[in-house]
């Protein structure tokens, strides 16, 4: 971090080289874009009478708007910019964050946890660890819950200021100012219902920007087997091209094996991710009934397998199209992969819904990021710490100001996510820091009901602990890993078997709940909805059973890493 003067000036220099040509009519694209998502912000104010409406939609949205919401708050920075960026550093290895490293976690999440999540009727991830737990583990959960959003949101504003400092060549401070504005304003007038209004209208927008950007550079390339043609021809040579080969060792792309890939990203990161991380449960939370909040990350997965036609696909198209990218020879760094593709293939008109689509998802994810950060300061830190027994008015206003320091906040952290040239490799850290231990816990915690209170708390904080230890020793040179990335999935790994034996022993000398107080939070123990029998039932309407869609969306996952092999 201690050249971070000097990265951002190579940044400017960089976005001096892809200053992008826009006319009248694709300003016109964007202005109507931000005056329909400021709009759905207002229409969506009147709905608001109680913190429950500002918070959780009043727990009324039907499962198809909450799984568009769901994938939707998912295409932040870390989907368009992140993994283009590792599509073109990583090649086709890029796939196992999507068909490994999320659909198997998304449908498990359907399938065996909402019932416990929706059935406990709990506002939020933090609140069900104090219900299982004590106010230790939830307090400690809501704290590194609260900053991991802020640091992501950052992310996901350097992402857009990024684009807009590409659009007008303005400083980066100012478009990121800019940027967290108009999240601010959406989010504080309208709520969740706001946000997941817009995060629908922007699923649509995303992809009207990033398919045309993958058609006319196919055809640039000279379709798929000309791309891959190229892609030999790169320093990414065969290897890019496959998902498992050369996996036995680290000689591959990714610098990681198949032992990493499967349980650090598949399993531990993955799961810790799409099953604890209230920014996404949130949106299922607020869906009607059981049966839509189970379907809402299961309907998710299915467009999830195809993102990556249009984010890693373009990042093997712009390292074999776009000069000196990731090399330095041209001041590009691999975040740059889309706007150059921008540059270079898009014209007039069609650069305006890319340029808009961009836009969208990097205001979707850092809408999911303040949501999900206001909800918690709200009810699981102010109201449970701080306020007490206030009127729900009071706690509604408290909400509306913790938007605007979520974001003042997320304009800070913006610049940490600037030090990076890649920004996935950052937010792989952030997960494997919080994600990790969080799921180790909770997961052992909801199968196993003599887990002690105490055992949830200190198998998060060690899990926590042992992973920053790792992340420490690896900048410090003394772990040595080939990847950044790879030291996410080892050091999540790490932190998941460190929190499961932390809450094996701690729970030998610790005193258990009573059954009655864990009823409808542990597996086995029937609560008023939450019990095994629901788990494992499915909808009555055939079409509409979690385990059917669930299995459907697996099989597809396998059946696509088949020609890439």
């Amino acid at each position: 971090m201690a050249d971070f003067p000097l990265e951002v000036t190579m940044r400017v220099l960089a976005a001096s080289e892809l200053r992008l040509d826009l006319d009248v009519f694709d300003y016109l694209i964007l202005a109507l874009y931000f005056i329909t998502v400021l709009g759905i912000g207002f229409a969506a104010r009147a709905a608001i009478k109680t913190s429950a409406d500002f918070f959780l939609s009043g727990r009324s949205m039907p499962a198809w708007v909450t799984g568009l919401a769901f994938v939707s708050a998912n295409l932040g920075a870390l989907e368009i910019l992140g993994m283009a960026a590792n599509g073109a550093q990583y090649g086709l290895m890029t796939l196992h964050y999507y068909w490994i490293g999320a659909v198997p976690a998304m449908v498990f999440l359907g399938i065996v946890m909402m019932p416990f999540y929706y059935g406990s009727k709990v506002r939020s991830v933090p609140e069900f660890l104090r219900r299982r737990f004590n106010n230790s583990t939830h307090l400690f959960n809501a704290l590194s819950f609260a900053v991991a959003q802020v640091l992501i949101a950052g992310v996901n504003l350097y992402a857009l200021a990024l684009i807009l400092q590409t659009l007008l060549g303005w400083p980066l401070w100012i478009s990121i100012c800019l940027g967290a504005v108009i999240v601010l304003v959406y989010i504080t007038v309208g709520g969740l219902s706001s946000a997941i209004y817009n995060e629908v209208l922007q699923f649509f927008v995303i992809l009207a920007g990033l398919i045309p950007i993958t058609v006319i550079g196919l055809v640039k390339v000279g379709g798929i087997d000309g791309l891959f043609d190229k892609v030999r021809q790169t320093p990414l040579g065969e290897p890019g091209l496959h998902t498992w080969q050369d996996t036995a060792t680290t000689d591959n792309p990714l610098g990681a094996s198949w032992i990493g890939i499967l349980f650090g990203l598949g399993f531990v990161l993955s799961f810790g991710y799409w099953t604890t991380n209230f920014a996404e449960v949130q949106r299922a939370l607020s869906a009607k009934d059981m049966s839509a909040a189970r379907r809402t990350p299961i309907i998710a997965a299915f467009p999830k397998l195809l993102i990556p036609a249009v984010t890693v696909i373009p990042g093997l198209i712009a390292i074999v199209t776009v000069k000196g990218l990731g090399t330095g020879g041209g001041n590009l760094e691999y975040n740059y992969a889309i706007p150059a593709l921008m540059r270079d293939l898009l014209p007039n008109g069609v650069l305006g819904v890319a340029v808009t689509g961009l836009l969208a998802s990097f205001m979707a994810g850092m809408a999911a990021n303040v949501s999900g950060f206001n909800t918690v300061f709200t009810y699981d830190l102010w109201q449970a710490y701080v306020r007490k027994d206030r009127s729900d008015e009071y706690y509604l206003r408290v909400g509306r100001i913790a938007t605007v320091g979520g974001v003042l906040v997320g304009i800070g952290a913006a610049f940490i996510a600037a030090g990076y040239d890649n920004i996935m490799n950052y937010i792989q850290a952030l997960f494997s820091l919080f994600n990790a231990p969080l799921f180790a816990t909770f997961i052992v915690g909801m199968f196993w009901k003599r887990m002690t209170a105490w055992a949830g708390f200190w198998s998060l904080l060690l899990g926590f602990l042992a992973s920053l230890t790792i992340y420490l020793l690896h900048l410090a040179d003394v772990l040595k890993f080939k990847t950044d990335l790879d030291e996410s999935f080892w050091g999540a790994g790490v932190a998941f078997v460190v929190a499961v034996v932390v809450a094996i022993i701690v729970t030998q000398f610790t005193p258990s709940k009573p059954e009655e107080e864990l009823r409808g939070l542990v597996y086995g123990l029937a609560g008023p909805t939450a019990s095994g029998e629901v788990i494992m039932s499915g909808d009555k309407v055939w079409w509409r059973n979690p385990l059917l869609l669930g299995g459907i969306a697996v099989a597809l996952a396998l059946l696509l890493y088949i020609p890439v092999w």
